[in-house]
């Protein structure tokens, strides 16, 4: 009787995504077509690894991955028999494949970008390594075609928790870097390819008191360890745009480096747009600089941007926090329906991470509550987006394991895109947030991108609301609650 009904219910499931989704107020939990649709929902948390084009269903991932993996094993090896007094004792830095992203965006750099490697300390010591991304010289913008020409608005993307590495975030990196961007990607302490211990504190061995007393914030006293900790990210949120806007003539500090090869200062420096924004959305905000961060990173930079007059523009990536902070600069939420792992309709209450039993089915206003409206009440803009069958793994890069939509990171950044372009650049209306149709280049292998049309309304939750609270172009405010029309005004 079991298999003959999951087999019923699997064959439901395939009719249903040949056939539009009817509106959530159209059908309810009692209803086994509710079922049915949130089985497809289910199985579409894994469309990057077994859905059209996905990793499995595509013929040149396997073979570019096995040489990326080659390779980035190689190199960070290099890196850290260079500096054995600085080690990285992280699943980054030890676990083949970790690192590598997308295996299928090894010829950005040859063809649509520059990346310049880049070693700095936190405050603590500890060695941060990381990446610019940049425009190539004399390229065009592949959306609109026109030329780009320096300086150039500033990113700095702090990664997510549980060992995420930056070569996790590269495809948001890359995207920006080809559009007129200078983007700074980096590993916090204790994660990716960075330095486990500090390096400033010296009063045992190897670096530090583990059983000392803590400083603020901190859970040892080893100040960064263990690096699952808010404040690590919140240090090496404001220590990394500490080390973007160095110059050679105000060069970055570089704490307890003690001999060790670092960046002196921001190689890029020249391109990054120094000059004051003459149209800042935040008064008092005149720096060119947005800050992205995913999962604890994104908790991190929601704290930051209250604090930093260095920032101008926020995204959150799962997800935009209020609690402690203040709203300050306009700030892009990109959230999930989905944590680390998928859970059916009935286990949709508390949050995507945390999970709990919902008899009465999803509430349309969950992700909201998080930090869109403080926001929105705060007269500050914000735009809150939930990409179908999305999962917190959405905006990490991670082959072959753990779920994840098949266009939702693409969707992510095509809004990351348009919010600091309308909020960093000022270049844009108000309409551009709300289309309902984009178009994305996205990477199939070979050195080669393809364009995909990406359809707004399928490819947002039916469950819960996506939303924007901004600003048209002539300073009025404009709030609509529900952008699909999940009931959640």
């Amino acid at each position: 009787m079991r298999r003959t009904a999951v087999a019923v219910l699997t064959a439901l499931a395939s009719a249903w995504a040949l056939a539009p989704a009817p509106a959530v107020a159209d059908l309810s939990p009692s209803d086994p077509a509710y079922t049915v649709r949130d089985t497809q929902n289910i199985a579409d948390a894994y469309g990057r690894i077994t859905g059209p084009g996905g990793q499995l269903r595509n013929p040149a991932y396997l073979p570019a991955l096995v040489s990326q993996i080659g390779a980035t094993s190689a190199a960070q090896l290099l890196t850290q028999v260079a500096d054995p007094t600085r080690p990285a004792l992280t699943a980054g830095n030890v676990f083949p494949g970790w690192n590598v992203g997308n295996p299928l965006r090894a010829g950005w750099e040859r063809t649509r970008g520059r990346v310049t490697p880049v070693a700095f300390t936190n405050r603590y010591g500890a060695l941060l390594r990381g990446h610019v991304y940049r425009p190539a010289p004399g390229a065009r913008d592949p959306y609109t075609g026109r030329v780009l020409r320096g300086p150039f608005p500033g990113v700095v993307v702090t990664t997510g928790s549980v060992q995420g590495s930056e070569g996790m975030y590269e495809w948001l990196a890359q995207d920006l870097a080809e559009r007129g961007y200078v983007v700074l990607t980096y590993d916090v302490q204790g994660q990716g390819t960075s330095e486990t211990l500090p390096h400033t504190t010296g009063d045992a061995f190897p670096f530090c008191n583990p059983f000392g007393t803590p400083a603020d914030g901190e859970m040892t006293g080893c100040p960064g360890v263990p690096a699952q900790q808010l404040s690590n990210f919140v240090v090496g949120t404001r220590d990394a745009l500490s080390f973007f806007t160095s110059t050679p003539e105000r060069p970055y500090r570089n704490p307890g480096a003690a001999g060790t090869k670092v960046s002196a200062f921001n190689p890029t420096w020249r391109l990054w747009d120094r000059s004051p924004d003459p149209h800042p959305a935040t008064p008092g905000r005149t720096t060119r600089i947005a800050i992205v961060g995913h999962s604890l990173g994104a908790t991190a930079v929601s704290q930051v941007q209250a604090v930093d007059r260095r920032v101008a523009a926020v995204v959150a990536l799962d997800k935009l926090a209020s609690a402690g902070t203040r709203p300050v600069v306009p700030a892009l939420a990109v959230q999930s329906e989905y944590g680390f792992t998928v859970s059916p309709w009935y286990l949709s209450g508390g949050s995507s991470l945390m999970p709990q039993p919902s008899p009465a089915g999803p509430d349309p206003r969950r992700e909201r509550a998080t930090g869109f409206d403080a926001w929105r009440r705060s007269g500050v803009d914000s735009m809150l987006v939930v990409p179908r069958a999305s999962t917190h793994l959405e905006y990490t890069d991670i082959p072959l394991a753990l779920p994840a939509s098949r266009h939702g990171q693409a969707l992510a950044s095509v809004y990351v895109q348009r919010w600091l372009d309308r909020y960093v650049k000022h270049e844009g209306g108000a309409d551009r947030l709300t289309a309902r149709s984009f178009r994305y280049l996205e990477p199939v292998g070979d050195g080669r991108w393809a364009p995909v049309t990406l359809r707004r309304d399928p490819l947002l939750s039916y469950s819960y609301c996506s939303a924007y609270a901004v600003r048209d172009d002539a300073g009025r405010r404009v709030v609509d609650g529900d952008v699909t029309g999940v009931g959640c005004r």
